[in-house]
């Protein structure tokens, strides 16, 4: 593949990429640069972080890049993840590795790295953690909170206080080119950006992913905050939750459920602007299926088959498509997403684990 079409690929994934003429000369140096993402074991897996994910990651790997995925079993750990149970939290990191592979990410081109085995074998590991903490001040790191999905900083434990420091550090660890995490790290990539070369390390190149909206509307009040928030706080803020079940699609939805959730989507007539059905469409039923069929009865139109989502787009913002007939539509391939996963863990190892997840959330 040339660079071009390299280049191209790992566009789709970035909605921010810092900086693309970075990245092209990375691509001109390296045929196969290393590029990681982190996943705090903390629960069931919702549709962003399993199919979103799996098609990301997929994008790079056809790219040409080597792939780690950093299993933060520690950094769980840290953030009081299952009650601070570490035996708990891998076991919810081995389900996240199931879902990977039944959602079709390539699993066996990824290399696979649990935090605690990798960190306990390397005592450089603090010492560069140690030095990236002696370079911030605490105000900087207090500002990097978000990337434990909190906003507010009073009630941080010391622990939690000394995770971007470590998060930086991973990078450097892994020996990654590439950071390939969603939006809402971006603070600890610039802080590891700018530490880096301080260090005498590189400066990786920072691909991230967008996030995916919940499915809930969002207050007016709210509306009035995220206005006065920058573009990176405000897609913060207006992702999908594990805290808000029905603000996402769980890789264990029913088809029932799925239907549920999707009517009850906030999706307003003619607006294309954050509206979370739109973006289920965008970045995951035209990234996976290629086209959108609508079903319909013909007094309102008949079927429809859409081939991108600038054509769906623009017949939704001309009220030509009532927001009931889209939901109806996506819910039907958003669930055939999902059917693959609910298959894998019908039955043997994935179901004991899928079993033993649903029993650490009732309990924790």
């Amino acid at each position: 593949m040339d660079l071009e079409k390299r280049l191209g690929l790992i566009k789709q994934v970035g909605e921010e990429i810092l900086t693309e003429e970075e990245l092209k000369n990375l691509l001109e140096t390296k045929a196969h640069p290393i590029a990681y993402d982190g996943f705090e074991p903390s629960g069931k897996l919702h549709i962003a972080q399993g199919i979103m994910r799996a098609i990301n990651v997929n994008k790079m790997l056809s790219a040409g890049v080597h792939f780690k995925m950093w299993v933060a079993d520690w950094f769980g750990w840290l953030n009081n993840k299952m009650g601070g149970d570490l035996e708990k939290i891998q076991i919810v990191g081995k389900y996240q590795i199931e879902v990977w592979k039944a959602c079709g990410m390539k699993t066996k081109e990824i290399e696979f790295l649990w935090t605690s085995e990798v960190i306990a074998k390397n005592p450089e590991y603090w010492k560069r953690t140690l030095n990236i903490a002696r370079t911030n001040s605490v105000a900087r790191i207090i500002r990097c909170a978000q990337i434990m999905g909190r906003s507010e900083t009073e009630n941080l434990s010391a622990a939690q206080i000394f995770y971007p420091c470590m998060q930086a550090s991973d990078i450097f660890e892994l020996k990654a080119d590439i950071t390939q995490l969603g939006m809402d790290q971006r603070k600890v990539n610039i802080l590891a950006r700018e530490t880096g070369p301080k260090l005498g390390l590189w400066k990786p190149v920072v691909v991230s992913h967008h996030m995916l909206m919940g499915l809930k509307q969002v207050s007016h009040e709210d509306r009035i905050e995220y206005g006065k928030m920058s573009a990176i706080d405000r897609a913060i803020g207006m992702k999908m939750s594990k805290s808000i079940p029905d603000s996402a699609i769980f890789m264990d939805d029913s088809a029932e459920e799925i239907k549920r959730k999707i009517s009850k989507a906030f999706c307003p007539e003619k607006i294309i602007e954050e509206n979370p059905i739109l973006e289920y469409c965008r970045y995951l039923i035209f990234e996976k299926f290629k086209t959108l069929k609508i079903e319909r009865q013909q007094k309102f139109g008949g079927n429809l088959e859409l081939e991108n989502f600038d054509e769906l787009a623009k017949i939704y913002s001309e009220g030509k498509l009532h927001p009931m007939d889209l939901k109806n539509s996506v819910a039907l391939h958003i669930d055939k997403m999902v059917a693959p996963a609910r298959e894998h863990f019908a039955s043997g190892k994935a179901k004991k684990l899928l079993e033993q997840v649903r029993g650490f959330e009732v309990t924790r």
